[in-house]
């Protein structure tokens, strides 16, 4: 199947099409060689035309239907990313809470260790306690060498108990179809996409359609060599173009590195992002700077730049963890101390400033 970008959103009345109006608005729209895309948002849900929109019958046909409120041409080349385009007020609800109301925290290990999944399940339970709004652990992990441990597809049942037993959403990264199968088969809430598949577009197509109306979110990371914003933007264009909006953008570090950290810290983009998409800005300081000792000062920045949340590796016991945990990761007290700094500069950058004051 093919994917283009639209360049016409059709907006019905109501907040969504019925069943009959959806397969009458179809029907007009194939008989041009087009195909209709549904974009499920919270509070609506908008209709992109793919292929070659631009066909003056068909548009006044659909125009005449008397469910249908208007056309929408978007100029940005984000049709849906943008941040005046017609998702624009999208929310993203996971759990009980929407992103961006409030500092929106995602800790846990880096890896799930098959071998110990009680460590993970007591880690869950001490960052839920710590103040984190989901829970974040790796059934898989990309390694730099091949025999290194990849993770295993039976820590997703770990994932999904802790899931259970906190009540609080999980986030895992997932790499390939397989991996996204069976995460999205599993009810994992957010799927993560790491650095190295940021601009795999493929698996960002595929993820838009596995995902569409499941209210899965999806958790991209910014690439370690990417450029332009307009870059990871559009990444997240191909997730929503194929039926997800419910993305959030990760800035994760990047190359060229930093003496002393493990990547170049780029929290510092967050409100550059945000002057160009609605979508909301999750940080992960953890492989940003990539020393425990470095992390709580990096969340507490990405917040100072208007961050929505950040993503925190934290560990009852690093050193008896897998992965990046012995290094990275923070333990539950830290990171309880560290929600309330967080919580902290959140209502300083979000008070309200009086006129005249």
């Amino acid at each position: 199947m093919h994917f283009f970008i639209a360049l016409i959103m059709i907006i019905p009345k109501e907040p969504k099409l019925s069943v009959e109006q959806l397969s009458a608005v179809t029907a007009i729209v194939e008989e041009y060689d087009c195909k209709l895309q549904a974009i499920v948002g919270h509070h609506r849900s908008v209709y992109a035309v793919l292929g070659e929109e631009r066909k003056t019958v068909m548009v006044n046909r659909i125009l005449g239907l008397d469910f249908i409120d208007r056309f929408d041409a978007v100029d940005s080349p984000f049709k849906l990313m943008d941040i005046n385009s017609e998702l624009a007020h999208h929310k993203i609800v996971l759990g009980n809470h929407i992103v961006g109301e409030g500092p929106f925290v995602i800790a846990g290990h880096c890896t799930i260790d098959p071998k110990n999944p009680n460590l993970f399940i007591e880690s869950a339970h001490a960052v839920k306690e710590a103040g984190a709004k989901a829970i974040r652990g790796g059934v898989w992990k990309p390694r730099t060498m091949p025999y290194s441990f990849q993770g295993d597809d039976a820590s997703v049942k770990i994932l999904m108990e802790a899931r259970s037993q906190t009540g609080l959403p999980v986030d895992t990264e997932v790499m390939d179809e397989h991996q996204l199968r069976i995460a999205v088969e599993a009810g994992v809430d957010i799927l993560q996409v790491g650095a190295r598949n940021a601009l795999n577009y493929s698996l960002l197509k595929s993820i838009g359609q596995m995902t569409q109306n499941k209210k899965i979110a999806v958790l991209l990371k910014r690439s370690m060599g990417m450029g332009p914003l307009n870059e990871f933007i559009a990444a997240a264009e191909y997730i929503a173009a194929a039926g997800n909006p419910d993305i959030m953008l990760c800035p994760r570090g990047t190359n060229p590195t930093m003496d002393g950290y493990r990547n170049y810290p780029d929290e510092s983009i967050t409100p550059l992002l945000k002057e160009k998409t609605w979508a909301p800005v999750i940080v992960d300081p953890c492989h940003s700077v990539g020393r425990a000792k470095y992390v709580p000062s990096a969340a507490l920045a990405a917040i100072a730049y208007g961050a929505d949340g950040v993503i925190i590796e934290s560990h009852l016991d690093p050193q008896r963890g897998i992965g990046d945990d012995p290094k990275q990761s923070i333990k539950p007290a830290v990171l309880k101390q560290l929600v309330t700094d967080i919580e902290a500069i959140w209502a300083i950058k979000n008070r309200t400033v009086l006129a005249g004051n």
